[in-house]
């Protein structure tokens, strides 16, 4: 008769829970809330809010005042601390790597969307050229406005609960 150690038997049963455990919750749930969006997907949406439609250039005087990764194919550029383009690259650039420098081609002072490109540095990647596929000023000043108001609302109430009807008297006789 072979006598099997109580502590190796507890170590089998507990592997053999992990895997069942793993597999469990690695499958996805109909009807599960999707999931938050990641923080480019948020900024994205909220410039993309205040995007005016598609135009085919901008004025460019060789610098940005400052820009920000949107995600894959998306970056926002500030020409001033108030003039904001949505730039869409074509997709065989990523942009989601760590960029150490970011400039654009430009024609004559003039930033053209299907003629000229987002030009990165990244670690990653080295130098890349990224045609621009699409350009969309955004209204920044309304988007600031707009956080400003957002903030300076006061908290909403939470409802007082109701009081339950008043009793009504007996009948006298």
């Amino acid at each position: 008769m072979q006598h099997s150690h109580p502590l190796a038997a507890l170590t089998v049963a507990a592997a053999a829970l992990a895997l069942l455990g793993g597999c469990a919750g690695s499958a996805p749930q109909k009807g599960a809330a999707a999931p938050a969006p990641t923080a480019l997907q948020a900024a994205l949406e909220q410039y993309s809010a205040y995007a005016g439609p598609p135009i085919d250039r901008f004025t460019w005087l060789g610098r940005f005042y400052s820009w920000e990764q949107l995600g894959r194919d998306r970056l926002v550029v500030f020409t001033t601390p108030t003039e904001a383009y949505l730039l869409k690259v074509w997709p065989s650039c990523d942009l989601r790597f760590v960029i150490s420098t970011v400039g654009v081609s430009s024609t004559g002072g003039t930033v053209n969307a299907r003629l000229d490109a987002v030009i990165i540095d990244s670690a990653p990647t080295g130098h890349m050229v990224c045609p621009i596929d699409e350009i969309r000023p955004v209204d920044y000043r309304r988007m600031l406005a707009d956080r400003r108001a957002q903030r300076n609302q006061p908290p909403p109430q939470s409802p007082s609960p109701q009081s339950p009807p008043p009793a009504t008297p007996p009948h006298q006789r």
